[in-house]
């Protein structure tokens, strides 16, 4: 059996193959080894929310109170972003303080993807100019906006911008930008 780079890429990063982790216990108990949910520090599992028996495990990394998964496999909008985001009970990141920030930050550049855009759960889609963090529902209490920004800049179809991402413009680091809720890109989820 051959296979592809992309399926040997995610076997190394530890995506476990998107086996369900019941399966993956079942099958880890048959070679006799014992491992329980505890022991896996880069999973989802039941007792961050749902009891959903179909959890996937996820390559998290641990900075802080959260633990973040990059979305870094395929670009989406921010609406896709958000639903795999809970799909795989998590939600899109949201930033409390510069040291969060900072690490995230660190964390992207280190991975390779400095210079690329990730979707977080900001938006004002509720209130023109009202940034709050869709995945707490809190306002935002700390901003790393980009000069200039927010600006709700219109487009020529009509789109405006209402959702935040960060992006590393003008190579000053990833700062916050607004940008339409319709661009396809990357993203961020955490769980906390």
């Amino acid at each position: 059996m051959t296979m592809s780079p992309v399926s040997v890429l995610l076997l190394a990063v530890g995506l476990c193959a998107l086996v369900p982790i019941s399966e993956q216990q079942t099958s880890l108990n048959r070679n006799s080894k014992e491992i329980t949910r505890n022991d896996c520090s880069n999973c989802v599992d039941d007792s961050l929310g749902s009891n959903t028996i179909n959890r996937w495990t996820m390559p998290l990394l641990k900075l802080g109170e959260k633990r973040y998964y990059l979305g870094i496999f395929f670009k989406a909008n921010w609406y896709k972003s958000a639903q795999y985001c809970r799909y795989h009970g998590m939600h899109l990141a949201s930033i409390s303080s510069q040291q969060e920030n900072d690490q995230l930050e660190k964390h992207i550049r280190d991975s390779g993807f400095g210079l690329e855009h990730f979707w977080t759960s900001g938006t004002d889609q509720g209130e023109e100019g009202h940034f709050f963090w869709m995945s707490t529902g809190r306002p935002l209490t700390f901003t790393n906006w980009n000069a200039g920004e927010p600006n709700n800049f219109r487009y020529e179809n009509g789109e405006e911008e209402h959702c935040l991402e960060l992006w590393n413009r003008d190579g000053k680091g990833l700062k916050w930008n607004d940008t339409p809720c319709s661009f396809e890109t990357y993203f961020v989820c955490e769980v906390n």
